[in-house]
């Protein structure tokens, strides 16, 4: 394993960043060089938080600044132009989920980083989490014979959080499908061994204030047989983290009292505009933002996706935040995971071994491409499309 630290530039100083803002921090095998935004305020508090050189393009960014690898963290539908921008600066590329809103503009990333000879992973994504990867592991092992059934249900606020336009208009890649199902599609691919033959889905578009989608339900059929279930509503009803201990999606502890707190919080801030320069104030360098934090998070549990329950012929397993739970035929055996020092910290270790140590990476442009393709699947199913057949499907060929 090398020593040397992974020099990263991110573009877009927004919520993305915000989020991942301690494992950037703290990872020890980073080291964040430099930044790009248009937003004067988040050029500042980058140079004066991090020390490194902000600038106002990716261009600009590439071109002057002494970095391995960007990480892309604008809005969905700039994520195609800033990979290839980096690819062809002989950048590596992280680049955030939905990879792009087209497969064709994915395989443009694609073949960007192809022709640059340079690395494109797509991530975070809730595959990376540690307890998906020790349930891919149960599996793999053979013990409980093969894997049949995939149920997860993801029940959230998130169409009441507070949203620029372009996060409520779908053709941008507003709404939960390319937001959200990247994450629950992305885990059952992982689990299922990548390949999606079919995806039959619909759509719920239940509140006109918020026009877009906010609800899905999809079955996703994969060679060799097995069936993925998934159900994500984000109408700030129910919680589905009552089943998860209580632990937010990010690991942290929720507190069950605060129940409808994101559609309060949105009555009481009034116009559009409001709303909008709120989503501002809480980005990087914004009023109401938080800056490089000075320790780790404390008390996390691992990040999760909902309920999930992975059926083989001898056993249910449960993945959640503290470890992985097997109903077996006779018992129930736990198999429990020490609690993160860093958050989020698999994407980076994925990130800095592929191009410090020459590891084959799992979460490839080709695989981001296959995800994409059935998230536009469970639109174009939706939308009166039947059951759609998928043709850029990638197997999982490099997990260990």
């Amino acid at each position: 394993m090398s020593d040397r630290k992974l020099k990263l530039g991110v573009v877009g100083l927004g919520r993305g960043f915000t989020v991942l803002l301690p494992t950037l921090t703290f990872h020890p095998r980073l080291e964040i060089a430099a930044a790009a935004d248009t937003r004067p305020e988040a050029r500042e508090r980058f140079e004066a938080d991090f020390g490194g050189r902000a600038f106002e393009t990716i261009e600009d960014m590439c071109d002057s600044a002494d970095i391995d690898a960007v990480y892309i963290a604008t809005p969905h539908f700039c994520h195609a132009d800033h990979a290839v921008t980096a690819a062809q600066a002989g950048k590596h590329v992280l680049v955030e989920k939905p990879m792009a809103l087209s497969v064709a503009d994915c395989t443009r990333m694609i073949d960007a980083a192809a022709a640059a000879k340079v690395h494109l992973l797509v991530g975070p994504s809730h595959s990376y989490d540690a307890p998906i990867v020790e349930t891919k592991r149960i599996i793999d092992s053979g013990a409980y014979g093969p894997l049949h059934l995939i149920t997860g249900i993801n029940y959230t606020d998130f169409i009441y959080r507070p949203r620029r336009p372009d996060e409520l208009d779908s053709a941008q890649g507003g709404g939960v499908v390319y937001s959200q199902a990247a994450h629950q599609i992305d885990v059952a691919r992982f689990l299922c061994g990548g390949v999606i033959e079919t995806v039959y889905a619909t759509t719920g578009n239940y509140d006109p204030a918020r026009p877009t989608e906010g609800a899905y339900s999809a079955i996703l059929k994969f060679a060799g047989g097995a069936v993925a279930n998934l159900t994500f509503s984000g109408y700030g009803h129910f919680d589905s983290d009552e089943f998860c201990e209580w632990r937010g999606e990010t690991g942290g502890l929720k507190d069950p009292a605060n129940y409808g707190a994101a559609r309060r919080a949105l009555r009481e801030l009034g116009s559009g505009d409001a709303e909008t320069k709120l989503k501002a104030d809480r980005a990087f360098g914004g009023s109401a933002s938080a800056g490089k934090p000075d320790i780790p998070p404390q008390g996390l549990s691992h990040e999760h996706f909902g309920l999930m329950v992975v059926s083989c012929s001898d056993c249910d397993i449960r993945p959640g935040p503290n470890g992985v739970r097997v109903y077996a035929n006779d018992e129930i055996i736990e198999h429990p995971l020490d609690p993160p020092s860093v958050p989020r910290a698999e994407v980076i270790d994925e990130l800095a071994a592929v191009i410090l140590d020459g590891t084959a990476p799992v979460h490839t442009g080709e695989w981001g491409r296959a995800t994409f393709e059935a998230c536009e699947a469970v639109y174009q199913s939706a939308n009166g499309g039947g059951e759609v057949r998928l043709n850029h499907q990638v197997a999982l060929s490099s997990f260990v």
